[in-house]
């Protein structure tokens, strides 16, 4: 998808004045209702906080929101009357938004929805709000939860059957819903959807709306300067004239490195993650698609060593730009880093970029001698091409968050971040199978399950999405530990589960990212080229 030239003509952002002032007052008067909001019933005061956090806005009101669900955990859930009254869409509204912030509160209050046999009430599959409230909240489930594993299959199989014959805007949320769940989509793909939804319903507030749209119009703009300035990096390369066999996603790493951070003020690491994504893209064709198994193996030893003196003179010319690219593009990093006085962040930074490269070589040394590993040896190596060195790249840019101590805590593979490059892998092995097949790459989890075990395909697929949402309880686990810990900066531990959210939505049903046509272009568009009609 050549949408890269489009992003050149976005070099000057001007910001309208007027509309950022505008923002300005309505962000003062969302900050009042929410000081008010507090002495509301619990459902007026959890609505308002999650239509903040559904719009996108919720990053100007951390505060404000970290009081309101400080205060509806502790007279809550520390209340003698815990979990007593409340229907199903306050309780299932109130266990989310808690969890979401690392409460780790207890799945024990949906016990009263259930009949002394153990099944659900009868009554609630009619009440298709409260439907979707529960449904929400159990993705957000841990190992061991029982009752929200069997609510999943409760509300799932009722809001599928009532989605039908619903009015809109209901039946669009459940719809939506039922493909993405929230707890795992994007927060800006989501944000952009529910505004078309949010508008539909007449209880709507015009202040957190306008807001919202004014808002996210104003950060486009913001996007689209950092993607012409990417987009022009990129063209200096010159890869597409030098390495005519790689392809060319700087469109789509941005979009990625976006939804992983897209907050104003972390642009310094979103740019490295976007240009790591790009440069590591074309690595990957260069060991699937290019090198012989002997340029292969003399270009990751000049990669091991870092230096621009190790590429061999046996290299065709264009692994030699590739290799000067990179360190090209590594050593930009330098200035700013030292700067903050973080230039030992770069040997992370490089680190991350070596991990990635020795899981292509693996896979190129199993594809040269036939061999199809065991899960139990491609799952390690397959971790290193997932999103554990994107994690740590995504670290390295975040300022001041930052410490040594927390460098080598992303780099020692902790196991949120292990879960995390898990579910990234076995959702990009079961969506690009298929394709993977056709053109002769190496073995991915899907073949070496059924090698191992002697199985078919789609008996494969059952059991390494069994895995997969095993991966996601872990971290869902982690979240609320880490959370309740206070070790890692809340920031950090949202690019982790950033990462995760976008191996489902890249790879959910088919491999977006290789096959941009396919469904990443209209998010790419509502995200990167439309604005909001205010």
């Amino acid at each position: 998808m050549h949408l890269g030239h489009h992003f050149l003509s976005y070099s000057s952002m001007e910001l309208d004045v007027k509309v950022e002032q505008h923002v300005q007052e309505l962000k003062e008067e969302v900050k009042r209702m929410l000081m008010v909001v507090v002495n509301e019933p619990a459902s007026h005061m959890l609505d308002m906080v999650d239509n903040i956090q559904r719009l996108g806005l919720s990053y100007h009101f951390e505060n404000e929101i970290d009081t309101i669900l400080k205060h509806a955990h502790d007279h809550f859930y520390g209340s003698k009357d815990f979990g007593k009254d409340g229907d199903l869409y306050t309780t299932a509204l109130h266990f989310r938004l808690l969890r979401q912030q690392g409460y780790n509160v207890s799945c024990d209050v949906f016990n009263k929805f259930k009949e002394s046999d153990g099944t659900f009430k009868e009554y609630l599959t009619s009440d298709v709000v409260g439907l979707l409230s529960l449904y929400e909240a159990t993705h957000l489930r841990v190992h061991g939860e029982d009752i929200l594993e069997e609510a999943l299959i409760f509300t799932t199989t009722h809001l599928e059957s009532a989605a039908p014959r619903l009015s809109s805007p209901l039946s669009k949320q459940v719809t939506h819903a039922l493909y993405q769940p929230l707890w795992k989509g994007f927060s800006r793909v989501e944000a952009r959807h529910y505004m078309s939804v949010y508008e539909d319903y007449d209880s709507h507030n015009k202040t957190l709306l306008t807001l919202a749209k004014l808002d996210f119009n104003l950060m486009q703009k913001v996007h689209q300067k950092e993607l012409s300035d990417m987009t022009r990096w990129w063209k200096d390369l010159d890869f597409a004239n030098k390495l005519p066999f790689a392809r060319d996603r700087i469109v789509e790493t941005y979009f990625w490195a976006l939804a992983t951070i897209f907050e104003p003020e972390y642009h310094f690491a979103r740019t490295m993650v976007c240009k790591y994504g790009a440069l590591t893209t074309v690595q990957d064709d260069v060991y699937d698609v290019y090198g012989s198994y002997q340029e292969l193996e003399l270009y990751t030893d000049a990669i091991e060593r870092w230096d621009i003196s190790a590429i061999d003179d046996q290299l065709p010319q264009c692994l030699k730009d590739c290799y000067k690219g990179l360190l090209d593009s590594y050593s930009a990093y330098e200035e700013k880093l030292a700067k903050e006085g973080n230039l030992y962040r770069l040997d992370y930074a490089k680190e991350a970029i070596k991990i990635q490269l020795r899981g292509y070589f693996q896979e190129a040394k199993w594809l040269k001698e036939k061999y199809t590993p065991t899960m139990d040896e491609y799952i390690p190596n397959g971790l290193n091409s997932s999103f554990y060195p994107m994690a740590i790249t995504s670290f390295v840019g975040m300022g001041g968050l930052v410490t040594k101590d927390t460098m080598d805590w992303v780099l020692n593979d902790p196991k949120i971040v292990k879960a995390t490059a898990l579910t990234g892998r076995l959702l990009n092995d079961m969506a690009g199978h298929k394709f993977e097949q056709d053109i002769e790459q190496g073995a991915s989890s899907v073949e070496c399950y059924m090698n191992q075990y002697g199985v078919t395909e789609e008996e494969a697929k059952i059991e390494l999405t069994k895995q997969k949402d095993a991966a996601w309880k872990d971290i869902n686990q982690e979240w609320l530990d880490l959370h309740s810990s206070n070790s890692i900066p809340k920031p950090l531990l949202q690019i982790i589960l950033n990462l995760a959210r976008s191996g489902e939505v890249l790879y959910k049903n088919e491999d977006l990212y290789t096959n941009a046509e396919a469904g990443l272009k209209g998010f790419i568009v509502s995200l990167l080229i439309k604005p909001v009609p205010v």
